[in-house]
């Protein structure tokens, strides 16, 4: 339950009892839509050309009274339901159901009302000393033993009435197995793609980075060696020299877009430190998380901030980086907000393979970047 169903509850007892009036109400319509339906539409249900037609009125009527039972649970009862969308077979059989149950329940609060009108009576008789005396406990326990019947069956009837609402608007075990499915195959798809596209960007980073830089050196050396001029071939060592050194460092830092080493030798929170001192931009870290964690959340947290910090540095037009990492009940929190002009494409190719990953943990990965800023990156990891 969430925090707006718990304010509801606590409102007081009389927006159930309310709930309970309305449902009588709303079951005599679900059986009025039943009758008239079956009146009107009969004839044309059994029509082949017609029936599909008929059919589809009948049952749009029949999940305006259904949405409209949903929201009687909601507002009156603070039920919340999770996004479901019932079979038709599932909405008749709900609204049969309610009908039955409703017109019961008017039935027994009809009664309760009834006992109520002859327990008045019988206190306006004792006090005009109208009613025998003899009779007087046999009236009362009589009374006491129909008014626990009504109760109870009040009681039974608003279970019936939860009970019901579960059933249809609650997934079932089968559902939620198929929804499970399809979100495993679905973040096996986006696990598979981003792995492509992060190869594809290594094989290009290798492409036109460190190899056209090693043929630069091969140049350069094969330009000293055949030089005859010494001081001339001196100083194309030298360039030959802090070319290497360039190549070594573009080659590791494609090796770190691949796997950082530290998270196995250093840690998380040493990886992170290393992100933001290789990032342009100055960034802020927070990291508060205690003991260890699973490799594999400790992976998909370091993409996330490091693909989040280079994107910022690349195209968000930022002055500042702030980045936060914490756990709390199980769920390793990622943060990363810069400040920048924000617009940040939420399906971009480097977000989206971000989603994947973290969708591969059952994890959550969320990207709210307005225009003008600031653009924040927010993943949640459990840490199973």
């Amino acid at each position: 339950m969430t925090g707006d169903a718990v304010a509801v509850r606590d409102s007081g007892r009389a927006l159930p009892v309310a709930g309970m009036l309305l449902g009588c109400l709303t079951a005599v319509a679900g059986l009025l839509h039943f009758a008239v339906s079956g009146i009107l539409l009969g004839a044309f249900l059994l029509w082949p050309r017609t029936r599909g037609r008929a059919r589809a009125r009948f049952l749009a009527g029949a999940r305006r009274l259904t949405a409209t039972e949903r929201w009687r649970r909601t507002v009156f009862f603070g039920d919340r339901f999770p996004e479901h969308h019932p079979r038709d077979r599932q909405i008749l059989r709900y609204l049969a159901a309610r009908a039955y149950a409703g017109l019961l329940g008017a039935v027994v609060i009809g009664l309760l009302g009834f006992g109520l009108v002859l327990a008045v009576l019988l206190v306006t008789g004792v006090v005009r000393s109208t009613v025998d005396w003899a009779e007087l406990p046999a009236q009362i326990l009589l009374g006491s033993v129909l008014l626990f019947l009504d109760l109870q069956g009040l009681v039974s009837l608003a279970a019936l009435d939860a009970r019901l609402a579960r059933e249809c608007f609650v997934p079932d075990e089968r559902e939620l197995l198929e929804r499970r499915i399809g979100e495993l195959a679905a973040s096996r798809a986006a696990v598979v793609r981003a792995v492509d596209a992060e190869r594809r960007r290594v094989e290009r980073d290798l492409h036109d980075g460190v190899q056209q830089r090693l043929v630069a050196l091969a140049m350069l050396l094969g330009r000293a060696r055949r030089s005859r001029d010494a001081e001339r071939a001196d100083a194309l060592l030298a360039q030959a020299h802090r070319e290497a050194g360039e190549v070594l460092a573009e080659l590791r830092d494609v090796a770190w877009r691949v796997y950082p080493t530290a998270l196995d030798s250093l840690g998380l929170r040493e990886a992170l430190a290393g992100v933001a001192e290789r990032c342009a931009l100055p960034v802020r870290l927070e990291y508060e998380v205690a003991g260890e964690l699973p490799p594999p959340v400790e992976t998909a947290a370091y993409f996330v901030v490091s693909e989040s910090v280079t994107n910022a540095a690349k195209h968000a037009e930022a002055g500042e980086l702030y980045v936060r990492v914490v756990r709390r009940d199980g769920v390793l929190s990622v943060l990363v907000r810069d400040d920048g002009a924000g617009g940040a494409d939420p399906e971009g190719t480097g977000l989206a393979g971000l989603r994947g990953r973290v969708a591969a943990l059952d994890g959550m990965l969320d990207v709210h970047s307005p225009a003008g800023g600031p653009t924040t990156v927010t993943a949640e990891l459990p840490c199973v």
